[in-house]
């Protein structure tokens, strides 16, 4: 697409999609996208949408919020523990989801990243609403206002319905893809730490659109 964003004036939300604006649906995102090193694939994932079909309906938003999860030496990926029956879908193809449950409460979104056998994925923190924002506030009657529905990696799988049953499965068919979208330049893209987490909490390997509303409310270590 050759639509860009730009950053807000000083102190304003940066926003992927303008008021009254439409953002074309974009090609699904080829296994070779997810067939890289899982920086670069977070990176790129900005300003791409997620997109879920179910029963209920359609609901997609666009990612403002990436995090990377690099392998069996990084203490914070689950992979650490080694291959299981939980961590098996980081061990697979680029390409596939990993659906993980946490707290007993959230489910959490990951994009599986690198060639098979090495465990890597990008969690998605949170996305912008794009489409199906009455599905997602049905789903998320607590949210207060809007930027609460998908500002969070748990909030945004409850709204757009993504659950346990969708993870090891491709992502150019099925339930969830993901689309080309919204290209983000650099100057409003941050980098952080990364969140939520209590080892290597210090490796800057967290994504973000710089002032976007969506963006998860944890602090970077």
């Amino acid at each position: 697409m050759s639509r860009r964003v730009t950053p807000g004036a000083k102190g304003s939300p940066t926003s992927l999609l303008r008021p009254g604006s439409r953002l074309a649906k974009g090609r699904i995102l080829p296994r070779s996208f997810y067939d890289r090193e899982t920086e670069i694939v977070a990176r790129e994932l900005l300003g791409t949408v997620l997109e879920c079909s179910t029963d209920k309906g359609r609901t997609s938003g666009i990612i403002v919020e990436t995090e990377a999860y690099v392998g069996e030496h990084d203490e914070a990926c689950h992979a650490v523990v080694g291959r299981t029956a939980r961590t098996a879908p980081l061990y697979g193809a680029p390409g596939i989801s990993y659906v993980y449950f946490i707290y007993g409460m959230y489910w959490c979104f990951n994009a599986v990243t690198r060639a098979e056998g090495l465990p890597s994925a990008v969690l998605v923190r949170g996305v912008e609403p794009l489409e199906g924002i009455s599905l997602m506030r049905e789903r998320r009657p607590g949210a207060k206002k809007d930027h609460d529905l998908t500002n969070g990696p748990g909030k945004l799988c409850d709204a757009l319905g993504i659950v346990g049953a969708m993870s090891a499965k491709s992502l150019q068919r099925g339930q969830l893809v993901l689309r080309a979208g919204v290209p983000v330049p650099d100057e409003c893209v941050q980098v952080t730490s990364r969140i939520g987490i209590t080892r290597a909490v210090d490796w800057p390997l967290r994504w973000i659109v710089r002032g976007n509303a969506y963006v998860s409310r944890g602090k970077p270590s």
